[in-house]
């Protein structure tokens, strides 16, 4: 049996600035896969957010959520004809890591109820691939990339991110977590690096966590 046969669905996550998309796209080259690229740009809440956090938490999750939601009902529901596999660089769970850290508590358990019920209507996905750098590394790649709706990230905005994401690691999972600490990496520009990461995606791996530090 090939491993794509044991995997039609392949996430690649991490904090913002860490380099799922450019990895996605990288892949999306070698590998005959349906590629899903998350719209974040798309959400009217995000700009007012990012300067008023207390204020549009709400709302800018709601709006992730329902994207989301309806990106991955639409993508996920094709077969896989013309496709090896189906490759991500988000999961949908990731709404919930992120609603968590932004919101109040009565908030976070009412956005549950509507979360709980969206993501009972997908499959789990065959394997997460977490990049992992130091967010200070993070800060300096979103003020290099200069997107205007991300100038207001601060340090510690990444450092509970990041947090919300382990603690989700955590917990028992049905599907395996790759995490690969990737640190001074340089993927996009390095073909070793790069080749080093492939490879450790389409290892085999049991459900469960499994850490692996590439930094040099």
């Amino acid at each position: 049996m090939s491993v794509f046969e044991e995997r039609n669905y392949i996430c690649i996550e991490g904090n913002i600035g860490t380099g799922k998309t450019t990895l996605c796209k990288m892949l999306k080259q070698d590998f005959n896969c349906s590629l899903i690229l998350e719209q974040f740009t798309d959400n009217p809440f995000l700009p007012l957010f990012y300067k008023h956090p207390e204020r549009y938490a709400f709302p800018v999750e709601l709006f992730f959520m329902t994207e989301r939601y309806k990106q991955l009902q639409e993508q996920l529901s094709q077969g896989d004809l013309f496709y090896d596999f189906k490759l991500s660089d988000y999961f949908f769970q990731k709404t919930a890591l992120f609603a968590k850290n932004n919101l109040q508590e009565d908030e976070y358990k009412l956005f549950l109820r509507f979360f709980g019920i969206l993501d009972d209507l997908f499959p789990q996905p065959d394997l997460v691939v977490y990049l992992h750098r130091p967010v200070d590394q993070l800060h300096q790649q979103i003020i290099k990339r200069n997107r205007k709706i991300e100038q207001d990230i601060t340090i510690d905005y990444l450092k509970n991110i990041e947090k919300a994401y382990f603690e989700f690691f955590d917990r028992k999972t049905p599907f395996p977590i790759l995490i690969l600490n990737i640190a001074d990496l340089d993927f996009e520009q390095n073909p070793a690096h790069y080749k080093q990461i492939k490879h450790l995606i389409f290892h085999e791996y049991a459900p469960g966590i499994h850490e692996i530090d590439l930094a040099p």
